[in-house]
């Protein structure tokens, strides 16, 4: 189960209500007890995609910890995509963290922190894992080309996997599969084989094969029953070719893509100016190819600063109703338009789910396989 919290909505530059692009996403056990949800709500790993300057000031309103994120991916080097990465990093050593980090960029991100760091005596007493998209991609194993695997824990695993887009410089897609393994004792069968509850039977969930009073022995792959739950997001940087994701919405349960424009705004930048193309989707073209690929949930994010944050179809404002009405004109699926600070659940396995311990008056969606729920 994932938890997406929109850091910042807006393209190019900030407005009153939106920040630069930044995505939180936690990674949730649903296995885990109530208790221990609530306990651990501030210790949950978490992924950003894009760093755009400001949000680490974002990050201040959240419940997330510095200590627990886990990777960063940079889609491309737009500033409005990285200019907050350096700020962020030496807020993250100011923190006193020490663990390790993930942080998976072009390689010109390098460039970028190496002359911050030089020019600002910027110092990370934890190790940063960089590891190069342009390298990823070039890896010889066709297989796990473009694919760097995090284990969470023994039974929780996520994969994130790399798409290149089209845009003004190098910009990537990035897709998050979250796998949670749980093994639960069939304590049904071992009743019914005439083996009384004992210590044996933690011994079995543990995976140990055991002997019985009676002399038998316990297989303990014979009474443990495996189950897997499997949660996609794919999340794009930049691009003006939706379909360059084809492959990667195979299966998936959401995608988060820019709709920097309408289409006829888009229309109209690129006739004004043939020989500068802005390389960005309208929301249209995100909600037919989202359409043709039968997905059926849709966010879109990334919106020009030209558009207002409130919804109304009759205003001669460009506002959020346009993009809406812009995407829905190819598109029939479940479709949101992000704000920042807004929340989504996503389980790929559960039609509906219940968030526990979250705070009271979030501003919780739950996308099931069809359905949000809202809080």
């Amino acid at each position: 189960m994932l938890k997406l919290t929109f850091l910042g909505t807006s393209a190019g530059v900030p407005t009153k209500q939106r920040n630069v692009t930044a995505l939180a996403i936690e990674c949730l056990n649903p296995y885990s007890t109530a208790a221990n949800q609530q306990q651990n709500k501030k210790s949950r790993p978490w992924v950003l995609i894009d760093c755009g300057e400001g949000t680490q000031q974002q990050l201040l309103h959240t419940k997330l910890s510095l200590h627990q994120l886990t990777a960063i991916c940079i889609t491309h080097v737009h500033g409005d995509h990285c200019y907050g990465l350096p700020g962020l990093l030496a807020s993250v050593a100011m923190s006193g963290r020490t663990a390790a980090l993930t942080l998976i960029a072009p390689k010109a991100i390098v460039t970028l922190l190496e002359a911050i760091t030089v020019t600002t005596e910027l110092y990370f007493p934890f190790i940063i894992n960089f590891m190069a998209i342009e390298d990823l991609l070039s890896q010889p194993d066709s297989k796990n080309r473009g694919q760097v695997t995090i284990s969470l824990d023994n039974q929780h695993q996520l994969v994130i996997d790399i798409h290149p887009l089209s845009h003004r410089v190098a910009s990537y897609g990035f897709g998050l599969t979250q796998t949670i393994s749980r093994h639960t004792l069939n304590t049904d069968k071992l009743t019914a084989a005439g083996i009384p509850a004992s210590a044996l039977w933690g011994r079995l969930q543990q995976g140990e094969d055991v002997i019985a009073e009676n002399g038998r022995k316990l297989y303990s792959a014979d009474y443990i029953n495996n189950e897997s739950q499997r949660t996609r997001v794919v999340i794009a940087g930049d691009n003006d070719t939706p379909e360059y994701l084809s492959a990667a919405v195979v299966d998936a349960d959401l995608l988060v893509h820019e709709a920097t424009y309408t289409h006829e705004v888009l229309n109209k930048i690129q006739a004004k100016n043939p020989d500068f193309d802005p390389m960005h989707s309208s929301a249209q073209l995100v909600g037919r190819f989202a359409q043709e690929n039968s997905l059926k949930n849709l966010i879109l994010t990334h919106f020009s600063a030209r558009y207002q944050s409130f919804d109304n179809p009759n205003s001669n404002t460009p506002n959020m109703a346009h993009i809406r009405l812009d995407a829905q004109s190819t598109y029939a699926g479940n479709l949101w338009l992000a704000a920042d600070f807004d929340q989504y659940m996503v389980n790929g396995a559960i039609e509906a789910v219940d968030l526990i311990g979250e705070e009271e008056g979030s501003r919780v969606q739950y996308l099931g396989s069809a359905r949000v729920y809202k809080r």
